[in-house]
């Protein structure tokens, strides 16, 4: 078992860069990690990494050992999932990652409840509004808001995400209340932007149909609560998802604007693997979040 464990943790540094953060994502110090590799070196008699101040590094012979430890690994995993399925009883991590609002919101607030009902299964949640790549950070299931742009990934539609866009009524009194889509160009827009986003504009549903709108705003962030944030503090007009702000509707610290003219909904869905569907434990826990979340979207 322990050079079981070795070589899952020369599969995540090697994966993710770095003894510090593949410890830490196997939940063991960088101390810990260091052995297990200095384990496997010995074992071999090679050097399997080549570590500098900036990275870490397979080197020739390491990248070849990598290549063939991941099958074992995902081999083992596999064989571990039929058992799994047949017993009834689904154990080991769970990787998962959401954006930071809907994680936040939605998804953290279950994962309590999952676990009680299979204790054997670990949930590992990372959130991001960030784009994440699934196979390279080895995530078992990624749900998201929007579209999928990955075709080598499978994916699940689980609801329709109404957006709606708000501002504070100081700022519509200062600024206007638009009446017509064409006026958000006068505004100060505020945009989810990070690198290779594409959200750069948004697209609003009129009667003559779908119509992007090239808006502007003097600044945007990566994270949508910051946008929420900025709205509230009378900055501008926001784009959110309406579940993440109903709260603000509610207590009249934000206003609807362009009711007839919504932002197009987002797709709520999950990404996995193709190679992760037989394993019983990601089947449940995407049917449960798809179960308990039902309805939120309205």
């Amino acid at each position: 078992m322990a050079y079981l464990e070795s070589l899952r943790v020369f599969v995540r540094v090697v994966e993710l860069g770095s003894i510090t953060a593949g410890g830490r994502d196997l939940r063991m110090s960088p101390a810990v990690a260091s052995n297990r590799i200095k384990d496997l070196e010995t074992r071999f008699g090679v050097r399997l990494l080549n570590r500098t101040t900036r990275k870490l590094v397979p080197t020739e012979v390491g990248r070849a050992f990598y290549d063939s430890a991941r099958r074992v690994i995902e081999t083992l995993d596999e064989a571990e999932a039929v058992v799994s399925g047949f017993s009834g009883m689904p154990h080991g991590a769970l990787r998962v990652t959401a954006p930071l609002g809907l994680g936040r919101r939605l998804i953290a607030p279950l994962v309590p409840r999952f676990c009680a009902e299979y204790p054997g299964v670990e949930i590992r949640l990372r959130l991001s509004d960030r784009n994440v790549d699934i196979i390279a950070d080895g995530i078992d299931l990624s749900f998201f808001l929007g579209e999928p742009q990955d075709s080598a990934l499978k994916w699940r539609r689980i609801a329709e995400c109404k957006r709606i866009l708000v501002a504070t009524p100081e700022y519509l009194a200062k600024h206007g209340t638009p009446q017509t889509p064409d006026e958000l160009l006068a505004h100060n827009c505020l945009l989810l932007r990070y690198p290779r986003s594409p959200e750069f504009y948004w697209v609003l549903q009129t009667p003559e149909g779908p119509q992007k709108m090239l808006v502007n705003g003097h600044f945007d962030a990566d994270d949508g609560d910051v946008l929420t944030d900025w709205a509230l503090d009378g900055c501008g007009i926001a784009n959110r998802p309406k579940y993440e702000v109903a709260e603000h509707l509610i207590s009249g610290r934000l206003v609807q604007i362009l009711p007839d003219t919504l932002p197009m909904p987002a797709q709520f869905g999950v990404l996995t693997p193709h190679r992760r569907l037989q394993d019983p434990k990601v089947r449940l826990f995407a049917d449960y979040i798809a179960r308990e979340t039902r309805g939120q979207f309205d």
